[in-house]
């Protein structure tokens, strides 16, 4: 009997009001130990960094004072004494500032690639958890920028800009305590262009979020329109359009450029401006702090220490501009990924367990009708009994609404009104896990992953055995031209399947539904591109894998199906007709006439 299970509840993501920083924040919340320890490592290799200057003021506080020097009242009165005491000292901050940069770049390193890694995964996880209609309104170029480009582009920022802010903040911090320590008369002079400079950081991003948001979007579309012409490779070919596609991409890396020029314009304007608050600073300290110490009110150490002390201080601060582009093409990243990760799942899964070995096959469709978003309805209260174990057949026109049925009934989309069915249970209760593996699909549009040929029969058994793998492609009637091959089951198709023939794929696509031994077996115009004679023989083989397996077959060749124990005509997305082969031409209707013309009894 089927059993419930508790359906796992999907973590509550960041809105998307929020803003980016705070999303990526609210992400790597599970990451707080690495991010500790990476940051505490930041600000001891900082610390270290900035004790040379000390050392050099107390250096010169030494040659100067000598014995009344700083590490004289210490009791170190010998002048060489006191220079091998700075000598040690000299040797540990250095060397400590060196453990800590190692321990630094290491641990943001290995934090960035594994936040990068988990995005990516988690991104990937939840978009495939999204419905058909989502990737029906989205571009495959621009979903790959951002499973790509994007979650790189924040990688790159966590590897050098967070640790770039962390140190520039307590540089800020450590030195102006010093200042305001040892010569609170002249820190104020240092500190004067500090305000400005933060200001003209907040500044310079506010006016670079848009304009790196504009940067994504014009590289997505990019990516896009490149995806799309790798995939149509032949068609440009055949239809020499290749001229055309270069001025496309032209236009699009075109409109990128000019995007990344505007922005460009404004970050590379900030390290100019910047600079010169910078001087304002040095100088002021320069001079001031020159004539305090000819009148005496401040000791030539200290007075090196901060000369040297305001460099580091406020020269590090150009380097804001890189590390604030850096952190406003991450952001812009940021969002496109969160919002990915933010996009609700419509279509949930079911808890109501089904193992396949406990399938029977019975599928009743009540009143179904399904409309794609915007378009009339594909199918109208439309009401199929399929008993378990038999083989039904589904004919009619293009756009009766074959096809969508069969995604129905995977619930690649989810019916409007009425219910589905499978062996009594609706399959919107069905973890869709069950469902699915319930069901093995044979479809006219085959895709073959670039792989060999036996990774691609055994794609979805993946424990499957070379010799299980040989038995199902001899069912479909396979294994003669694999065996041809360079390789045999080992030679590679190539991306979707390019190095076979329409016919080779859909045989390949026949074994691994075959492979599967599914209880519900789908072809969806599974003959469509074979020949006649490689028809016939898989429709020898059919009769066998059919038996005591609920079968569907949809067909426009109907000499593929007339061995149907029932067969279903549709027209207009509403079932018009039904029956056997025999009774349907006794009805002498739409089947019926279809059969006269593919008989060539009466010409089309």
């Amino acid at each position: 009997m089927p059993k419930t299970r508790s359906q796992s509840s999907r973590p509550q993501s960041a809105t998307t009001t929020a803003p980016p920083l705070r999303r990526l924040i609210n992400y790597g919340d599970k990451y707080r130990t690495q991010i500790w320890q990476a940051t505490v490592c930041s600000i001891l290799n900082k610390i270290f960094d900035l004790a040379p200057p000390a050392l050099i003021g107390a250096a010169v506080d030494v040659v100067v004072q000598k014995e009344n020097s700083l590490i004289g009242k210490l009791g170190i009165t010998d002048v060489f004494w006191q220079l091998v005491v700075l000598t040690i000292l000299s040797f540990i901050i250095w060397g400590l500032e060196s453990v800590f940069e190692y321990a630094y770049a290491r641990l943001w390193r290995n934090l960035a690639q594994t936040i990068q890694h988990d995005l990516r995964l988690d991104a990937y996880r939840h978009l495939q958890s999204l419905e058909l209609a989502y990737f029906e309104d989205s571009s495959t170029g621009g979903l790959m920028s951002i499973l790509s480009d994007d979650i790189n582009q924040l990688e790159r920022f966590l590897d050098v800009g967070a640790n770039e802010i962390l140190q520039v903040s307590a540089t800020v911090i450590i030195i102006g305590g010093l200042f305001f320590i040892s010569a609170p008369n002249v820190a104020w002079m240092t500190m004067l262009p500090m305000p400005f400079i933060l200001w003209g950081a907040i500044a310079f991003q506010r006016l670079l979020a848009p304009k790196y948001a504009q940067v994504r979007e014009k590289v997505s579309l990019l990516n896009g329109q490149l995806g799309n012409n790798l995939t149509g490779i032949t068609t440009i070919k055949s239809f020499t359009a290749e001229t055309y596609e270069i001025q496309r991409i032209a236009a699009q890396s075109d409109a990128y450029r000019q995007s990344n020029r505007r922005a460009i314009a404004i970050s590379a304007a900030f390290i100019p401006l910047i600079r010169i608050l910078i001087l304002l600073g040095f100088t002021s300290i320069l001079l001031y702090g020159g004539m305090e110490v000819v009148k005496g009110n401040l000791a030539v150490g200290t007075y090196s220490m901060l000369v040297f002390l305001t460099q580091r201080l406020l020269w590090p601060l150009t380097r804001l501009g890189d590390t604030m582009d850096l952190y406003q093409r991450a952001m812009a990243s940021t969002n496109r990924v969160m919002n990915l990760l933010d996009t609700p799942i419509a279509m949930h899964s079911g808890n109501i367990s089904l193992p396949v070995s406990q399938v029977k096959g019975e599928l009743v469709l009540e009143n179904v009708s399904f409309a794609y978003k915007g378009r009339f309805p594909v199918i109208q209260n439309l009401s199929i009994h399929i008993p378990a174990g038999n083989t039904v057949a589904i004919v009619g026109a293009t756009g009766s609404g074959k096809s969508t049925l069969v995604k129905l009934l995977l619930r690649l989309y989810e019916i409007e009104d009425g219910t589905i069915t499978l062996d009594g249970i609706d399959i919107k209760q069905l973890e869709l896990s069950d469902l699915r593996k319930a069901i093995g699909l044979v479809s006219q549009d085959v895709f073959l992953f670039h792989g060999t040929v036996k990774e691609n029969i055994a794609y979805g058994s993946f424990d499957a055995t070379l010799p299980d793998i040989i038995a199902a492609a001899e069912i479909a009637e396979a294994h003669e031209f694999i065996s041809k091959l360079p390789q045999g089951y080992d030679t590679i198709v190539g991306e979707r399947g390019q190095k076979l023939s329409g016919g080779q794929q859909q045989r390949l696509a026949l074994a691994r539904a075959i492979l599967k031994n599914p209880p519900i077996l789908i072809l969806d115009e599974a003959t469509s591109a074979v020949d006649n004679e490689t028809e016939a023989a898989i429709v020898r083989s059919l009769e066998k894998i059919t038996q005591n397996r609920t079968t569907i077959a949809i067909a426009h060749r109907l000499s593929t199906i007339r061995n149907a124990d029932c067969i279903y005509v549709m027209d207009g997305g509403k079932l018009v007709e039904s029956g056997t082969h025999e009774q349907l031409l006794v009805q002498d209707g739409i089947y019926g006439m279809l059969w006269r013309v593919q008989s060539g009894l009466i010409s089309s």
